[in-house]
Order: C-alpha cells, then sequence, then structure tokens
C-alpha cells in the first residue's frame, strides 16, 4: 500500500511517501519533499498553493491513502485556525481525487515512530532515517510527514520496528541519544 504522509503548515507543508509490504512486513520510502506558499500571498492565495501542491504529489505518485497530522490546539488561536486552513487545503486535494484520509495525533505519530508521546523534532527525524534506511537526515517537516506515514503502516499493517533498530540509542531524560 502508497501511503502519503501530510504535516500541514500554512509557510510549509511537509509530504513523504512510502509503500508498506504486508507480506515481508517492511517499509520502503519513495519520496518526501515540502510544499511552501508565499508570505506575502493573501490567504486564498496561499491555500492554493498547498492545495495544487498536494494534488501534484499526488497525481505524480499514485497514493493510495492519505494519512495527516491533526492540529493541535495552539496558545494562539488565530496560528491554530490558520494551521486548520492550511489542513484542510491538504485534505481537500486529497478527497478532490477520491483519497481515504487517516488522521493522527502528534502524540500517535510520535509513540509509533519513537516509542513515546513527547519525542522531540529531532528523535523524530532520527528515527524516520533509520525506519526508512535513509542516507541523511530528512528535513523536519518532511519526517513529520514520513512519520505520519509510518503510523499509518503500523495501525493498517501491524508492522513494528525491526528488531535491533533501537541498536545503538539509549533513553536519557526522556530523550534518545547516541550510546
Amino acid at each position: 500500500m502508497r501511503i502519503l504522509g501530510i504535516d500541514p503548515g500554512l509557510r510549509v507543508t511537509g509530504f513523504g511517501l512510502i509503500e508498506a509490504r504486508s507480506h515481508s512486513r517492511t517499509l520502503e520510502y519513495i519520496t518526501s519533499g515540502s510544499i511552501s506558499s508565499r508570505p506575502q500571498d493573501p490567504l486564498p492565495l496561499r491555500l492554493k498553493s498547498l492545495f495544487d501542491g498536494v494534488s501534484e504529489v499526488i497525481e505524480r505518485y499514485a497514493p493510495e491513502i492519505v494519512a495527516v497530522e491533526i492540529v493541535f490546539v495552539n496558545i494562539n488561536p488565530q496560528s491554530t485556525l490558520l494551521l486548520g486552513q492550511a489542513r484542510g487545503a491538504a485534505i481537500a486535494a486529497a478527497v478532490a481525487r477520491d483519497l481515504p484520509v487517516a488522521e493522527y495525533t502528534a502524540l500517535q505519530i510520535k509513540q509509533a515512530v519513537v516509542g513515546h508521546g513527547h519525542a522531540s523534532k529531532q528523535q523524530v527525524q532520527h528515527m524516520v532515517m533509520r525506519l526508512l534506511q535513509l542516507t541523511a537526515l530528512p528535513g523536519t517537516d518532511p519526517a513529520d510527514a514520513l512519520a505520519c506515514a509510518i503510523r499509518h503502516a503500523h495501525e493498517q499493517h501491524g508492522l513494528t520496528m525491526p528488531a535491533g533498530l533501537l541498536a545503538g540509542l539509549k533513553m536519557k531524560g526522556g530523550r534518545l541519544i547516541w550510546k
């Protein structure tokens, strides 16, 4: 199953595409990146650029499902509303192409990828790199999107972290660090 993960943002929306193979219980990295909107543009144009960018990724890579991070409630209500609109643009792009959409909280995503829900962005980046056997650390927005896709793979295909994946890492003060 091809899964497109989306980390919505008004300025930058991260995307990451993986393939989950339930018969071999493996994940394969396909692509990742980010879609940006121009801060100087009016809000409707920024939302259109995010919608168009997600639509282009969908057309190019043909995912079977889209997994989107649920917006957290921010201290600043205006920021939360803007983030929710960016999320809506991404979801609209998926449903406009008749794709199902799965939604996960940041806590659920971090638990699936790192093993606890209060992981830092750097921990998520490192675990995504290890889980997908990437040669370099992905950027924070693409890493969060890939983590969302990985969470969906865990949910739908019962995938677990491979044995030995955490070798060389230990928990210290609630953080994963290299031994």
